[in-house]
Protein backbone atom coordinates (compact mmCIF):
# COMPACT_ATOMS: atom_id res chain seq x y z
CA UNK A 1 0.00 0.00 0.00
CA UNK A 2 1.48 3.37 -0.96
CA UNK A 3 2.28 5.89 1.76
CA UNK A 4 -0.25 8.69 1.95
CA UNK A 5 1.25 11.99 3.17
CA UNK A 6 0.10 13.11 6.62
CA UNK A 7 -1.60 16.25 5.31
CA UNK A 8 -3.69 14.18 2.88
CA UNK A 9 -4.64 11.64 5.54
CA UNK A 10 -5.66 14.53 7.77
CA UNK A 11 -7.58 16.36 5.05
CA UNK A 12 -9.47 13.24 3.97
CA UNK A 13 -10.46 12.30 7.51
CA UNK A 14 -11.43 15.90 8.32
CA UNK A 15 -13.50 16.10 5.13
CA UNK A 16 -15.43 12.96 6.02
CA UNK A 17 -15.88 14.11 9.61
CA UNK A 18 -17.10 17.49 8.43
CA UNK A 19 -19.82 15.93 6.31
CA UNK A 20 -21.17 14.24 9.44
CA UNK A 21 -20.85 17.40 11.52
CA UNK A 22 -22.56 19.57 8.92
CA UNK A 23 -25.49 17.15 8.87
CA UNK A 24 -25.51 16.99 12.68
CA UNK A 25 -25.60 20.78 12.96
CA UNK A 26 -28.02 21.68 10.17
CA UNK A 27 -29.96 18.77 8.63
CA UNK A 28 -32.50 18.82 11.47
CA UNK A 29 -33.61 22.24 10.22
CA UNK A 30 -35.01 20.50 7.16
CA UNK A 31 -35.76 16.96 8.35
CA UNK A 32 -36.92 17.40 11.94
CA UNK A 33 -38.41 20.88 11.87
CA UNK A 34 -41.75 19.51 13.08
CA UNK A 35 -40.19 17.65 16.05
CA UNK A 36 -39.29 19.03 19.49
CA UNK A 37 -35.78 20.45 19.80
CA UNK A 38 -34.62 17.69 22.12
CA UNK A 39 -35.36 15.01 19.51
CA UNK A 40 -33.33 17.00 16.99
CA UNK A 41 -30.54 17.27 19.59
CA UNK A 42 -30.51 13.50 20.22
CA UNK A 43 -30.43 12.74 16.49
CA UNK A 44 -27.68 15.32 16.03
CA UNK A 45 -25.62 13.80 18.85
CA UNK A 46 -25.95 10.41 17.20
CA UNK A 47 -24.67 11.79 13.92
CA UNK A 48 -21.92 13.76 15.68
CA UNK A 49 -20.53 10.55 17.20
CA UNK A 50 -19.39 9.51 13.72
CA UNK A 51 -17.86 12.95 13.22
CA UNK A 52 -15.76 12.52 16.35
CA UNK A 53 -14.70 9.00 15.36
CA UNK A 54 -13.09 10.58 12.28
CA UNK A 55 -12.09 14.01 13.60
CA UNK A 56 -10.08 12.84 16.61
CA UNK A 57 -7.79 10.54 14.60
CA UNK A 58 -7.52 13.20 11.87
CA UNK A 59 -6.21 15.77 14.35
CA UNK A 60 -3.91 13.27 16.04
CA UNK A 61 -2.43 12.28 12.67
CA UNK A 62 -2.21 15.87 11.47
CA UNK A 63 -0.55 17.12 14.65
CA UNK A 64 2.47 14.97 13.80
CA UNK A 65 3.44 17.49 11.11
CA UNK A 66 1.06 20.46 11.36
CA UNK A 67 0.81 23.10 14.04
CA UNK A 68 -2.40 23.59 15.99
CA UNK A 69 -3.14 26.75 13.99
CA UNK A 70 -2.59 24.94 10.72
CA UNK A 71 -4.95 22.15 11.79
CA UNK A 72 -7.61 24.72 12.67
CA UNK A 73 -7.34 26.65 9.42
CA UNK A 74 -7.37 23.40 7.43
CA UNK A 75 -10.59 22.51 9.26
CA UNK A 76 -12.11 25.89 8.39
CA UNK A 77 -11.25 25.50 4.69
CA UNK A 78 -12.83 22.05 4.68
CA UNK A 79 -15.86 23.34 6.58
CA UNK A 80 -16.56 25.92 3.88
CA UNK A 81 -15.95 23.39 1.09
CA UNK A 82 -18.47 21.00 2.67
CA UNK A 83 -20.97 23.64 3.78
CA UNK A 84 -21.50 25.37 0.45
CA UNK A 85 -22.65 22.26 -1.47
CA UNK A 86 -24.67 21.19 1.58
CA UNK A 87 -26.42 24.56 1.74
CA UNK A 88 -27.08 24.74 -2.00
CA UNK A 89 -27.97 21.14 -2.84
CA UNK A 90 -29.34 19.69 0.39
CA UNK A 91 -30.87 22.71 2.10
CA UNK A 92 -31.82 24.31 -1.24
CA UNK A 93 -30.35 27.68 -0.35
CA UNK A 94 -29.28 30.08 -3.10
CA UNK A 95 -25.59 30.18 -4.01
CA UNK A 96 -24.39 33.59 -2.84
CA UNK A 97 -21.44 35.69 -3.84
CA UNK A 98 -20.76 36.05 -0.11
CA UNK A 99 -19.49 32.45 -0.09
CA UNK A 100 -16.80 33.52 -2.54
CA UNK A 101 -15.80 36.47 -0.33
CA UNK A 102 -15.72 34.19 2.71
CA UNK A 103 -13.50 31.76 0.80
CA UNK A 104 -11.10 34.59 -0.09
CA UNK A 105 -10.87 35.57 3.58
CA UNK A 106 -10.11 31.98 4.54
CA UNK A 107 -7.53 31.79 1.75
CA UNK A 108 -5.81 34.77 3.39
CA UNK A 109 -5.84 32.90 6.71
CA UNK A 110 -4.32 29.86 5.00
CA UNK A 111 -1.53 32.02 3.61
CA UNK A 112 -0.64 33.54 6.97
CA UNK A 113 -0.81 30.28 8.93
CA UNK A 114 1.14 28.18 6.41
CA UNK A 115 3.69 30.78 5.17
CA UNK A 116 6.40 30.02 7.70
CA UNK A 117 7.23 27.19 10.10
Amino acid sequence: MPHIPVIWQTALLLSASNVFMTFAWYAHLRNLDDKPWWIAALVSWGIALFEYLLQVPANRIGYQELSLGQLKILQEVITLMVFIPFAVFYMRQPLKLDYFWAALCILGAVYFIFRSP
